[in-house]
């Protein structure tokens, strides 16, 4: 019999996975729609590669998020994910034009 792994043994991970808090995952958000946006490389494939579709759907996403959990959220999240957005923003709209 087989000894009982945790799901991030079972996924190759060495370590423990982070604990999922509000601004974890807005951050894994960024991070996503930057690759998306070709600002930093795919971790999976090291290259850069935009998809401004995907990009605008996850800047689209955020944007869903700061509208529902307005009033809900500390100081600091709300200006981290303000600030996000902001930046997002601007870069899609260069990287749009």
């Amino acid at each position: 019999m087989s000894k009982p792994t945790s799901p991030s043994q079972d996924a190759g991970f060495a370590g423990a996975l982070p604990i999922i808090t509000f601004s974890t995952f807005v951050v894994s958000l960024n991070s996503a729609a930057l690759t998306q946006l070709g600002i930093i490389a795919d971790p999976a494939t090291g290259k850069r590669e935009k998809n401004l579709l995907l990009a605008k759907q996850t800047i689209d996403v955020l944007s869903m998020l700061e509208e529902k959990t307005r009033g809900n959220l500390t100081p600091d999240e709300a200006s981290m994910l303000k600030s996000i957005l902001y930046d997002l923003r601007i870069i899609y709209v260069r990287e749009n034009a």
